[in-house]
């Protein structure tokens, strides 16, 4: 957990994706840095490859060739945590194929076997940048900032939990006049959120829960300190877009938006809009990439008539509300 230093002492960030041209992620087109590591257990969670802090190896189902055109991977692994799998019909219609399948407990992420994968249907998620690398990518979408007053989100993952790399982005992009907006789930400790508040333009704050028993027992941890450091960077002067994934057996009760109405409320001015957010269930196909050997969360996602409800409830309250 936290920020890689490397040999050199150079400070290096660790990204699980990096996405141009995204319009969901605060105001006008951005370029949104995800970073790997979450201290959340959202049993949801449509990225799953972003909660380790550690690169870890991923297996696309899809991208394997089988057994008899390819298995490299069974030979190099120093570990034997690869082995001959299920079989399935080949997308070309040839036949079954045999694919692989990875025992994690023996598994160290050394990365041999998706060095070796002919087709990358193994590959390791989770890479190494440094704040001048960073910034290379960011100055190719000037253009697009300018035009349609965007600029760089830095999400996760956690990204606050790798504090002093994203202190340093976010500096360096507010030195060359670029909007900054940092995702986060709020879970951190009010210093790291305070160092960055003079180089945050917006906060896009992720709201799951108002309840604190049910929050920790269904999220893993409790949400007072979520709470608490959204009054904080309210009362210093911080904006927000309050995020809420809306899930099914969890928050999408009128009572439950009700008391995150009511929080919502209490931050006053520094919230610029509501985002709701209806669960989706594509991510589970991330959950089997990881081959963690562990039931993945799937449920009926909220009706669109559920979420129209949801919205006219806040805005009843005097919100404005969107819906993504």
């Amino acid at each position: 957990m936290g920020t890689i230093v490397m040999n050199n002492g150079v400070l290096t960030g660790k990204f699980y994706d990096i996405q141009g041209f995204s319009v969901h992620d605060g105001p006008g087109i951005r370029l949104t840095l995800f970073m790997k590591g979450c201290p959340l257990r959202c049993p949801w969670c449509h990225s799953p490859e972003s909660q380790a802090f550690h690169t870890e190896l991923n297996w696309m189902e899809i991208k394997c060739v089988g057994l008899e055109k390819c298995g490299r991977c069974l030979g190099v692994c120093p570990h034997d945590a690869i082995s001959p799998g299920k079989t399935k019909a080949a997308l070309d219609g040839s036949g079954d194929i045999q694919l692989v399948t990875t025992d994690r407990s023996k598994c160290d992420n050394c990365g041999l076997c998706a060095k070796a994968c002919m087709s990358k249907a193994l590959y390791m998620c989770g890479t190494d940048y440094t704040v001048d690398e960073i910034m290379e990518r960011v100055r190719r979408e000037l253009p697009f900032f300018k035009r349609s007053g965007g600029g760089v989100t830095i999400s996760g993952g956690e990204c606050l939990c790798q504090p002093e790399f994203t202190l340093e982005a976010l500096k360096r992009c507010k030195a060359e006049d670029i909007h900054t907006a940092v995702d986060t789930t709020g879970f951190v400790q009010w210093e790291v959120i305070e160092s960055i508040l003079p180089y945050t333009d917006l906060f896009l704050y992720d709201l799951k829960g108002f309840d604190a028993d049910l929050h920790k027992q269904v999220i893993g941890v409790s949400n007072e300190l979520i709470l608490d450091n959204a009054r904080r960077i309210a009362a210093a002067g911080g904006k927000f877009q309050i995020r809420i994934p809306v899930m099914p057996m969890y928050n999408d009760s009128v009572d439950a938006f009700e008391m995150l109405g009511r929080f919502v409320l209490e931050l006053g001015d520094a919230v610029e809009v509501v985002q709701i957010l209806p669960y989706h269930n594509l991510g589970t196909v991330k959950w089997e990439r990881l081959q963690a050997n562990k039931p993945i969360f799937e449920a009926t996602p909220p009706s669109d008539e559920l979420i129209a409800e949801r919205r006219a409830q806040l805005e009843g309250m005097g919100l404005k509300v969107i819906v993504h």
